[in-house]
């Protein structure tokens, strides 16, 4: 093998190594609208509900944090995130609450974790949308 194959394959794994541990700006959602495709108004309770099965069905365990507020957690490999959901019979929101391995620093964080919390965003307002 080259030299400057080896150094080419030596690069090309740093850069990889490097993209891999990228961090983004933490994604939150703020006080989403509550949406029905029927337009009939829900309570607290069906909004719960539509967030505790989109979270179920996306592999997070989702529980009961307070009234009014649930807390969602999602184990993947080596990585943990945990939110808060606070929510009403009109609006919920996904709020960063704590992640493990997931190379959090300030409001930076490994980049996985905003496709989950979009996952679970887009599946809870399609639950709320049956509704």
């Amino acid at each position: 093998m080259s030299k400057a194959l080896v150094i080419a394959i030596a690069i090309a794994t740093a850069l990889l190594a490097v993209s891999a541990c990228v961090q983004h700006p933490i994604y939150q959602v703020q006080d989403a609208q509550v949406v029905t495709t029927s337009g009939k108004a829900l309570t607290p309770a069906q909004v719960r509900q539509a967030i505790v099965t989109a979270g179920t069905a996306l592999g997070w365990t989702v529980v009961d944090a307070q009234p009014g507020k649930l807390e969602g957690t999602l184990n993947l490999r080596t990585h943990t995130a945990v939110v808060d959901i606070p929510y009403s019979a009109t609006a919920y929101s996904i709020v960063f609450k704590r992640g493990d391995n997931l190379n959090v620093e300030g409001d930076k964080i490994h980049k996985n974790y905003n496709g989950w919390v979009q996952n679970l965003d887009r599946g809870i307002r399609t639950e709320l949308s049956r509704l």
